[in-house]
């Protein structure tokens, strides 16, 4: 086959430093576009960006051309600066330096999209801690309950 082709979903999330609740709702539609653009820029597409104060979801398609670790450092890095150009007094903005990422069929992409989109109502109840782990163990991802946290 003289091609290459692939089409790679990921459900990522990520949270802001000890999850401190500073992504407001004014900034929130703004940061989503601002990510689009980074997806953009490295021929992949942001389909779905959601979240609350305090963690981002973004479904997003990768290029084969781009690693997810290349893409989270972008996203994270760039954003981050652009938070603290855009918003007055938001100096202190950081991301958390870890992230979940987690593959998604393209069958169950409109499911992911949905779950994002229900982030407000979703969190009425649960904690992004409690989602986190619950999206961990979903996928069989092992970790260390003791490290988990920064």
């Amino acid at each position: 086959m003289p091609q290459s082709y692939a089409k790679l979903y990921y459900h990522i999330v990520f949270g802001t430093k000890d999850r401190v609740p500073q992504i407001s709702d004014e900034m929130a539609p703004r940061l989503y576009e601002y990510f689009s653009g980074i997806f953009r820029n490295k021929a992949c597409i942001l389909a779905k960006a959601g979240g609350i104060a305090d963690h981002v979801h973004l479904l997003a398609i990768l290029s084969r051309e781009v690693s997810l670790s290349e893409m989270m450092r972008d996203v994270k890095t760039n954003s981050s600066k652009w938070i603290h150009d855009t918003f007055p007094g938001a100096e202190q903005f950081a991301w958390q330096r870890g992230y979940g990422a987690f593959t998604v069929g393209y069958r169950e992409s409109g499911r992911v999209e949905k779950y994002i989109e229900r982030q407000k109502e979703h969190h009425r109840s649960k904690t992004f801690q409690e989602e986190f782990v619950e999206l961990l163990d979903e996928h069989d991802v092992e970790y260390d309950p003791q490290f988990l946290w920064e």
